[in-house]
């Protein structure tokens, strides 16, 4: 992990998901989050989505992964996220998700993210996120 001073406005990281029907129905055991829109393609058809679709806080969940494992990496403490849901994600569709440096607070040690997952060139999620990082 980079020292607090390292972090630049515009550094970024993203990774490319996909979530399938067992990412899908595993979530839903682990959360509880047993909503027919996502475990019940029958009910989904018939709803303003046409299709069974992925739980939000599943898709958003990847962002922890880039912080994590990518930018700023291992050891940061992740304070705040603040995620807002555009479109849908539907199963087995490509989504590209991506933090972007928009602040550095040194004296706080944190650093602010712009967060956003694209999926057909549309954003289907836009957010921030605040995290700390340790000397």
């Amino acid at each position: 992990m980079l020292s607090i001073t390292e972090y630049k406005v515009g550094m970024y990281a993203e990774i490319v998901r996909s979530f399938s029907e067992s990412d899908v129905d595993l979530f839903s055991k682990l959360s509880g989050d047993e909503n027919p829109v996502h475990l019940n393609e029958e009910y989904a058809k018939n709803t303003i989505f046409g299709a069974r679709i992925v739980h939000g806080a599943l898709a958003s969940s990847i962002f922890s992964t880039i912080f994590a494992n990518l930018l700023p990496g291992a050891g940061c403490i992740y304070l705040k996220s603040e995620n807002k849901f555009l479109r849908p994600i539907y199963l087995n569709e490509k989504v590209i998700f991506k933090v972007e440096i928009i602040d550095v607070l040194q004296e706080k040690k944190r650093v602010i993210f712009k967060t956003v997952a694209v999926s057909n060139d549309q954003e289907c999620i836009v957010g921030m996120a605040e995290l700390y990082i340790p000397e």
